[in-house]
């Protein structure tokens, strides 16, 4: 049974120009254990497809979903407290933007004991030890006195670590990552990766690892989603997507790498992704997509099966409908 499941989930946000989908059709399951990388530009629907899940979007957001569960309990239709039970101990999440997720009024000691006030039945003096033991784990430098400093003291490499430390604090069995190393230098992005994949192998949980960056991917991940303007538009293996990319969009994105440039310009995808005003007919990449055809400008194309997963294109790539 997977740890998560999500069938079909759809975001719609209330707007003043009227309704728009952030989120269109998105499936996906993980497994204990696992490693899955949700991968696109920005503005693709990725941070709002997991916040989403965690039940952190605002009033003017309509979630809907044919199953969204974790661990087999249905999460539509439980109560808003049993699912605070769930979300921040069970399901955890690290935020894009750790010094402006972290409060600048609390020290890094009271906001890592929250949430082990509100999760757990720890006693104060318990709580105490268990904050230096996160913050040593996470690789904090002098973790006893940290405690006692407010955010605005510390880098964006010791703010990423403090907001880890706070959501793994109660053992989570589902970790989400929203570009945990956004705005950090190289060297820091490296120790705050192999950090959460150590915390994976130590402890079992699974990982969402929301990014843009595909050497991370390659890196760390089992298996990949790739989003485009709120959809799904290819889930497979990591090593299927880089040697045999399915859809154009994925295709662009691998081409994009520096490893991969040809001579001293590097491949860019041109246009930008579709807003609500700007969304095109059709398939929704067809207007930035080289192969593009007059089927794909007016037809929403289906799901293809591929090996180990699918791709939402009419003319799937590396496959023998493309060759023809």
């Amino acid at each position: 049974m997977p740890l998560l499941e999500v069938r079909n989930l759809t975001v719609t946000f209330d707007t003043a120009s009227g309704p728009f989908k952030a989120v269109s059709g998105v499936d996906l399951s993980i497994e204990p254990n696992e490693i899955m990388a949700i991968v696109g530009e920005s503005g693709s629907g990725k941070s709002v497809g997991m916040l989403a899940v965690m039940g952190l979007l605002p009033k003017s957001a309509t979630v809907t979903a044919d199953r969204l569960a974790f661990e087999g309990q249905d999460m539509l239709t439980m109560s808003s407290r049993a699912r605070r039970r769930i979300i921040g101990r069970e399901i955890a999440m690290i935020f894009q933007e750790p010094i402006a997720s972290l409060n600048p009024c609390f020290t890094v000691g009271f906001q890592i004991g929250e949430m082990l006030k509100t999760h757990t039945s720890l006693s104060r003096g318990e709580r105490h030890r268990r904050s230096v033991e996160l913050l040593e784990l996470v690789g904090m430098p002098e973790p006893e006195r940290r405690l006692s400093a407010f955010p605005h003291q510390l880098s964006g490499g010791m703010s990423q670590r403090v907001m880890i430390a706070m959501a793994i604090s109660c053992n989570p069995k589902l970790l989400i990552a929203d570009e945990p190393t956004t705005a950090l230098d190289v060297t820091i992005q490296a120790q705050i990766l192999d950090l959460l994949v150590a915390l994976k192998n130590e402890t079992g949980m699974a990982l969402a690892l929301i990014t843009h960056d595909m050497g991370v991917v390659a890196e760390t991940a089992d298996r990949v989603i790739v989003q485009y303007a709120g959809e799904q538009v290819e889930r497979q293996q990591v090593a299927g997507l880089f040697s045999a990319p399915h859809h154009p969009y994925t295709e662009a994105l691998l081409r994009a790498l520096p490893e991969r440039a040809i001579g001293n310009r590097l491949p860019a995808i041109p246009g930008v992704v579709p807003g609500q005003g700007d969304r095109p007919t059709g398939c929704v990449f067809n207007p930035r997509c080289p192969y593009s055809t007059e089927m794909c400008r007016e037809v929403v194309p289906p799901h293809q099966p591929i090996e180990l997963g699918r791709a939402l294109c009419h003319y799937p790539r590396n496959t023998e409908k493309a060759a023809a």
